[in-house]
């Protein structure tokens, strides 16, 4: 990409610092880790750190989970597994 490029695209997409720190508390008001420290002085970049590792640790959750509910859907009797397949469609 060439540099006159980079500037175009760079400047239709700029942020404010003040939008980057708001974007980032509201990052740790969501995360469970940071969320119910008492401090409030916590780094971006830990905030964003922090933002990764939950993201993995949900993905890892949702690979136990559909593991698990498809062990359970093989296992169980065609009208419970029946009847556990229209609730995930609802």
């Amino acid at each position: 990409m060439s540099g006159r490029s980079r500037s175009r695209q760079s400047s239709a997409i700029r942020i404010s610092d003040e939008q980057i720190t708001d974007l980032v508390h509201k990052l740790q008001q969501l995360l469970p880790e940071i969320r119910n420290r008492h401090s409030d002085k916590v780094s971006a970049a830990k905030v964003l750190q922090e933002t990764c590792n939950y993201i993995r640790s949900l993905h890892r959750e949702v690979d136990d989970l559909s593991e698990r509910l498809s062990e359970l859907l093989a296992t169980s009797d065609t009208a419970q597994a029946a009847i556990i397949r229209s609730l995930l469609t609802q």
